[in-house]
């Protein structure tokens, strides 16, 4: 489905969200409880994500008699198939979310509210990190869901091609990393991966860089602004890490999903990566652990009037229970369990990402160097989303344009300020437009 359905899909849903049967609920009293669980693309593969979860979901059967049924859920068709579920009412009890969309997923009503009581039933408030509590939802509000997975961006490297080049530490600012990449970039081998094909992705590189050269893609009063000559600055500088220093590899412009982009820097073929955390991931894809460093995203070494420090958005993943799930108190004692510390250790374990609870901290997994500068920068240089009905509107249409951009670029048309101008004016027209 195109985005201009969706949006409109979207929309439909802020007046009206249809009462229909959904998920795994059973209303024979007498049947097996059972829930409709959509997972998000964590690992390297829709089928390891299986495996990671299956344990898991089977354990929480034995411990309460209810099966959920799983599906795997890829990042491209996430969204899509949630707004679909929005205005139709088929969607499962539970589902995964980036939480960059909590603000407008709540705002189709769509979603079971965790007021004060209902997060009281799943252990409290005070058991969540603040940082990832915060991306939730909008503002005085009571969430729309909870924290599952905690994640801010880092930049990985290959400390063996560090070396072989002579290149001692990572790059500590944007200037440092073009010159470190084209010393890693020869015979094959490349300084930098990136998503280049992956909408989602490359929003968050819109609002990270768009914050260090000072933009607000949302005025206080909620109008979108996207055109702003510090986004536009921003945008080119992302593409220009292809485009102009040559440091990327144009086949990315076709990389859709994280498994690539791993496999480049554990096969050597890239130096660098800006990702999420993603250490276990590494793993599955054949990297050598001690040959993996990790560094906060570079800063500009001489930042623009109005610039903000920040060297990730507060990323994570989010977990929500539908409105009109038939098995609401089955939902929420899975939501409890997904969340209690022993599942929290297991699972973020196991992704490489940070726990959202406070206890789980206390396991030796998460008191290595490594998960210390996720765990800064989630607390110190992150920014959230912009926290508005239209953020995954605003993800869709600015990530869809990048991805064009770089689709050009690859092709050998030149991408300059003026032709991003006319997509962001093209984007903040869309917007204004509600569709």
């Amino acid at each position: 489905m195109r985005f201009g359905k969706l949006a409109s899909a979207l929309a439909l849903t802020l007046v009206a969200v249809t009462a229909a049967a959904c998920g795994g609920g059973d209303d024979d009293a007498n049947a097996p409880k059972k829930l409709v669980y959509w997972a998000s693309n964590q690992g390297t593969s829709l089928d390891h994500d299986k495996e990671v979860l299956q344990p898991q979901l089977d354990a929480f059967e034995k411990q309460t008699g209810i099966e959920v049924q799983l599906e795997v859920i890829g990042w491209p068709d996430l969204l899509n198939r949630i707004l679909a579920a929005t205005t139709s009412g088929a969607g499962p009890d539970v589902l995964n979310i980036g939480n960059t969309w909590s603000a407008s997923l709540q705002a189709t009503g769509a979603l079971l509210p965790f007021d004060d009581a209902t997060l009281e039933r799943i252990g409290g408030k005070g058991r969540f990190l603040g940082p990832s509590l915060a991306a939730t939802g909008a503002e005085g509000q009571p969430p729309a869901a909870v924290p599952l997975y905690g994640q801010a961006y880092g930049l990985y490297y290959n400390k063996k091609l560090f070396k072989e080049a002579g290149i001692e530490r990572p790059p500590a600012t944007w200037e440092e990393l073009i010159e470190t990449g084209k010393k890693l970039t020869k015979d094959g081998q490349w300084g930098l991966t990136l998503q280049a094909g992956q909408v989602t992705e490359n929003a968050h590189y819109a609002s990270i860089l768009g914050a260090q050269h000072g933009a607000e893609f949302f005025a206080a009063d909620g109008k979108p602004q996207l055109a702003s000559d510090q986004a536009v600055a921003a945008l080119q500088q992302y593409v220009d890490l292809m485009q102009k220093h040559k440091i990327v590899n144009p086949s990315n412009a076709e990389y859709t999903d994280t498994a690539k982009s791993l496999k480049d820097v554990a096969d050597g073929k890239a130096a660098m990566f800006m990702n999420q955390a993603a250490a276990g991931s590494f793993e599955l894809a054949g990297m050598n652990m001690d040959d993996l460093g990790v560094a906060p995203i570079p800063l500009p070494a001489n930042p623009p009037a109005g610039h903000r420090k920040v060297t990730s958005f507060v990323a994570g993943i989010n977990l929500a229970v539908f409105e009109n799930s038939k098995n609401r108190e089955g939902a929420l004692e899975f939501v409890k369990f997904l969340t209690s510390t022993p599942a929290q250790v297991e699972l973020n374990k196991t992704y490489g990402s940070l726990p959202v609870v406070n206890d789980a901290y206390s396991d030796p997994a998460f008191q290595g160097a490594d998960v210390k500068v996720f765990q800064d920068t989630l607390s110190n240089t992150a920014e959230p989303m912009p926290q508005v009905p239209q953020e995954s509107q605003f993800e869709t249409l600015v990530g869809t344009a990048m991805k064009e951009m770089f689709a050009d670029v690859a092709a050998g048309k030149p991408v300059d300020p003026a032709s991003i101008k006319s997509k962001l004016v093209q984007a903040d027209e869309q917007l204004a437009a509600g569709s």
